[in-house]
């Protein structure tokens, strides 16, 4: 480590003694705390206790990105591309594999020693190379001047605000999302370690940066991880200067076609900075199990990696103490258990793990909302060495079972519990893949009144806080980590270093999330093409599940196949079999006879029969595809169609009929996913594709953004479909929707069919107070459907009944011309730390206060007081239109504006909104 000139120790030598004696005075302190009850209400964060300091380090980063030629400090090599088309069926077979050899310039064996820690066999662990690769490069070096860079703070995407490519042929197409995510780009920050940090381990914690980052200190080349997705740790310890200027320089490389999705760009997720004496518990150390619980106690089990980066041995006192965190996630001042103090010797540049095992009286559990309660604990290691505290570690955790029963599906706390759940990419639609934890908890918050209650994470790790959400909201989780093996999908994808980096990947994701009670599921492949290579696929894939079932005994591992039947091999390899549309089976519906690709009829039965000791899931279900508020006439009179130019497609506004009758190629309506899983009951249930729509894979019309197939469009607005899934999950809630609209002043005296979503059993239709027939819903119906109404303005209502009894009403009113704006917002009251957010929505209004459903008013949104407009949106999918524009047409009657706080500014936010002809609208939103 390099000593610091000692002209500058003089003037730290005051400062650093009030430090001393500050650190001494606290972590004394943090002693008696966790030894007594005199405290109430204690909230303990890990940056509250100088033995373990974390620090966020998200704000005052510098950006660059080149325009031109890239610098040559590359990863590896990679394949020339030339043909951008990314215009692919989803179900297309993954058949891309080789990489380019790598030469001389690579920095890639510099990297690879970051993986160490995660890769079993110690002979197989990387070597640094001599020599200090990029040393001399001029954006690393502390003296460069980066005062022309723009100024970012973190999570931060690059790509998000565009703008969108729309010429054929495209750099980034349509799956990518039109974004500008490809690239080489540069972030430098200045990190302050005083001289009173002498002799501690200090660590970078990066939760997401997309992708190939390769990390400088002081112009040292630390480490890096390539797969975008991994959160990772780097040991900046041998590079410190402590008590000078420390600059951090971090380079990404995010190629084209390396994405079936739109992967963002840049550092898009949180950024930290850990301190801790050398002997410390290692990064993700903990592990905690239940082992077994009734009413009366719970057995818990904990394990807890210690590391020693001292020069010497140490003996060391490792206490843990259990406690209850109350409803604002504090924690109660009694503990609730304690385990038993173990001592060891740990030798000098070892790592050590001890097992241990109490006994919780009573325990309060965690299960799935709104059935069970979602009780957390958190545990609290405290490390002694010579009986001084050295380091304290907390770990979150619920106390829960799981049970996979193959007939009865999942069992948590020995409960059956079915799943209604969806998929959800990264991305958090305008805002991109840059990670808030409010937008996210919006889109779990929707997603629960529709009665949603797990979660798909398709197909990569998410941000850490998702999981604290899905934690403290009782979703349950399938935790995913690839999309592809060796066979690629994509020709820059995983598959290029997925020999390299597979095993370090899943070890440091599982270790990541293991103690989150949200994840039921470990899934360690999403359709990948080694469903079609016979043994060689199933001979990898076992490696993978056993690397799983290392790191976690306790969860089942999975891979969806969309392919692989119960015959072959590759299925034998899952703990729990999630099956991707073959469920319901892939084209196998008259209406889907002319088209290529998969086909299969349904295969729920030939699972069971072949795997009866196995559960079975629908790990992707539907893909049916929709605009909200577009509906194309006629109406297909089946169940289910695939969409095309001519059936539910408008190819020239690039829309698809919100009748929820049409769906991807290899899709199926949710009428005929119901259908099939009733008749299946043995089935665990569904996770739909998807949620909400997300940005790229813009099937079925590849020149629009982002995708067609959610339940609620890219805005965090409702689409029909949203309430037939709610009519399903929810079936205690009256709930009663017709579709269409009804203002149509082109169709009077046309056809127009409707169709009503209802948990009754059967409605009641009027037309301006006329009855059209009361229907009731027959076996494997989930729909009511009045298909030859002929439209007259004017006023439709549906009443719908229970078991003979009025359950529900809804009335749609032919609305008039566009007369003044309405401004929503989801919360008229936010924080004021830079990272709140208050969503606002703008519909447009008749003079009677009916919503005009047609509207498509072009609106100008302006702000004032401490807040800013950080994006817009319609959820149109093929609006162009930069998600940083002040200006948008409202889409179907809606628009959105996303407002956020300003940091320490209280104060009152006023957001106007202004269309010409209209009334102007303005909305107030307190920032505390």
């Amino acid at each position: 480590m390099p000593v610091p000139d000692t002209s500058r120790i003089v003037s730290y030598r005051l400062i650093n003694l009030s430090r001393f004696l500050y650190l001494l005075i606290n972590c004394m302190l943090l002693q008696n705390i966790f030894t007594t009850s005199l405290f109430a209400n204690i909230k303990i964060k890990q940056t509250e206790t100088p033995c373990r300091e974390r620090i966020n380090i998200n704000k005052g980063w510098k950006f660059f990105k080149y325009t031109g030629e890239p610098d040559k400090l590359i990863y590896d090599e990679r394949p020339v591309i030339s043909n951008h088309n990314d215009n692919i069926v989803a179900d297309t077979r993954a058949t891309l594999s080789g990489a380019v050899k790598s030469s001389a310039y690579t920095l890639k064996n510099w990297i690879l020693p970051t993986a160490n820690d995660f890769i079993k066999d110690p002979s197989m662990w990387h070597q640094r190379p001599p020599g200090n690769p990029g040393s001399d490069f001029p954006f690393v070096q502390n003296h460069f001047n980066d005062t022309e860079w723009e100024k970012v703070n973190l999570p931060h995407d690059w790509a998000i605000k565009g703008p969108f490519y729309s010429e054929e042929n495209a750099i980034v197409g349509g799956g990518m999302g039109r974004l500008p995510v490809q690239g080489v780009a540069w972030y430098r920050r200045k990190i302050d370690i005083p001289l009173s940090d002498n002799g501690k381990s200090i660590y970078l914690d990066i939760d997401g940066a997309m992708s190939y980052a390769m990390i400088w200190l002081n112009g040292n080349l630390v480490g890096g991880w390539p797969y975008g997705y991994n959160s990772f740790r780097l040991d900046l310890t041998p590079f410190i200067k402590p008590g000078a200027d420390n600059q951090l320089a971090i380079r990404l490389d995010n190629p084209a076609n390396s994405s079936r999705w739109y992967p963002g760009g840049g550092i898009y997720r949180n950024v930290w900075i850990t301190k801790v004496n050398p002997v410390h518990v290692a990064q993700w150390g903990t592990c905690i199990q239940t082992k077994k619980k009734d009413s009366t106690s719970a057995t818990v089990n904990l394990s807890v990696q210690i590391e020693n980066k001292a020069v010497t041995d140490k003996t060391i006192q490792v206490v843990t103490d259990i406690f209850l965190l109350n409803s604002k996630y504090v924690i109660t001042a009694n503990k609730v258990a304690s385990f038993s103090p173990v001592i060891l010797i740990i030798k000098a540049g070892e790592k050590k793990t001890v097992q241990n095992e109490t006994l919780i009286p009573h325990p309060l559990w965690w299960g799935p909302a709104p059935a069970q309660k979602t009780k957390l604990y958190i545990a609290v290691t405290k490390l002694y060495a010579n009986g001084k505290i050295i380091d304290l570690y907390k770990t979150q955790f619920g106390i829960r079972t799981l049970e996979f029963n193959p007939v009865k599906g999942i069992l948590v706390n020995g409960e059956a519990v079915h799943i209604q759940g969806v998929n959800q990419h990264h991305d958090l639609g305008a805002l991109g893949a840059a990670f808030n934890a409010r937008a996210a908890e919006r889109q779990l918050e929707i997603l629960r009144d529709m009665g949603c209650n797990a979660i798909r994470l398709a197909h990569n790790p998410p941000a850490p806080e998702l999981l604290e959400l899905t934690d403290r909201m009782g979703f349950l989780v399938i935790d995913e980590i690839y999309d592809c093996w060796e066979k690629g999908k994509t020709p820059l994808d995983f598959h290029l270093i997925f020999a390299d980096w597979y095993e370090p990947d899943i070890r440091s994701f599982i270790r990541r999330d293991r103690n989150h009670p949200s994840v039921i599921e470990w899934s360690f492949g999403n359709e990948v093409g080694e469903q079609y290579t016979a043994e060689e696929g199933a001979v990898l894939a076992k490696k993978l599940h056993d690397i799983v079932k290392e790191e976690d005994s306790t969860r089942p591992s999975t891979a969806s196949m969309n392919f692989a039947k119960p015959f072959m091999l590759f299925p034998k390899v899952m703990d729990v079999l999630s099956l991707n549309y073959q469920g319901e089976g892939i084209r196998d519906a008259p209406a889907y006879s002319m088209l290529k690709g998969i086909k299969t009829e349904p295969q729920y039965p030939a699972f069971q029969r072949i795997f009866p000791g196995k559960m079975i899931q629908s790990s992707e279900t539907s893909s049916a595809l929709s605009t909200r508020g577009t509906y194309i006439f006629p109406v297909y009179n089946g169940n289910s169609a695939p969409v095309s130019d001519t059936t539910g497609g408008d190819p020239v506004h690039k829309y698809v009929s919100a009748y929820d009758l049409y769906t991807a190629a290899f899709g199926a309506s949710p009428d005929k996913v119901f259908l099939t899983q009733d008749q299946h009951p043995f089935v665990a249930g569904e996770f739909v594709w998807s949620g909400w729509d997300y940005l790229g894979e813009p099937t079925p019309y590849y020149t629009a953004r982002s995708s067609y197939s959610g339940i609620i469009d890219l805005a965090g607005f409702k689409k029909d479909r949203f309430y037939l899934y709610q009519s399903r999950w929810r079936q205690d809630v009256p709930i009663a929707h017709i579709l269409p609209h009804w203002t149509w002043p082109d169709r009077i005296g046309k056809i127009t069919p409707v169709h009503v979503y209802t948990s009754g059993d059967e409605a009641e239709l009027f037309l301006n107070n006329k009855s059209l027939g009361r229907k009731k819903k027959l076996a494997y119906e989930y729909r009511l459907r009045w298909d030859s109404v002929i439209y007259q303005p004017g006023e439709l209502k549906v009443v719908a009944y229970k078991n003979g009894k009025q359950w529900a009403t809804e009335t749609m009113k032919t609305a008039g011309k566009s007369a003044f704006l309405q401004l929503t917002a989801d919360r008229k009251v936010i924080t004021a730390d830079g990272n709140d957010l208050s969503f606002i929505t703008l519909s447009i209004r008749d003079s009677n206060n009916q919503f005009v459903p047609n509207a498509a008013n072009h609106i100008q949104f302006t702000i004032s007081g401490p807040g800013e407009i950080i994006a817009t949106d319609n959820g149109d999918p093929a609006n162009l239109v930069s998600f940083a524009s002040k200006e948008r047409s409202v889409f179907n009657g809606l628009a959105l504006a996303i407002v956020r706080s300003l940091s320490k500014k209280p104060g009152i936010i006023k957001v106007t909104a202004v269309s010409e002809g209209l009334s102007v609208s303005q909305i107030s939103v307190q920032s505390k």
